[in-house]
């Protein structure tokens, strides 16, 4: 199960934590929509910005996000690749 977030409302004059909550749920503008992992601490987030964003539950599973390393460890890790 997956849960699809659409911020709706602007928030703009929002307080700090909501805005800060948004950002979290990696709503940028205003109409973004993410497909996101069903857990608690989602639900939280979500109810918690209810009046700003709407959210549903889909079937399926929402994609995994890929961690990367940093900028500045793939630009050395590419430097001794290339100096061997």
């Amino acid at each position: 199960m997956a849960l699809k977030v659409k911020l709706t409302k602007s928030f703009a004059g929002a307080s700090e934590d909501m805005v800060a909550t948004i950002a979290s749920l990696g709503l940028k503008k205003f109409g973004d929509e993410r497909l996101l992992q069903d857990t608690p601490a989602i639900r939280g987030m979500v109810n918690k910005v209810r009046h700003l964003v709407t959210a549903e539950t889909v079937q399926g599973e929402a994609p995994k996000t890929a961690r990367r390393k940093p900028r500045k460890i793939r630009v050395r890790d590419a430097a001794r690749a290339k100096a061997q």
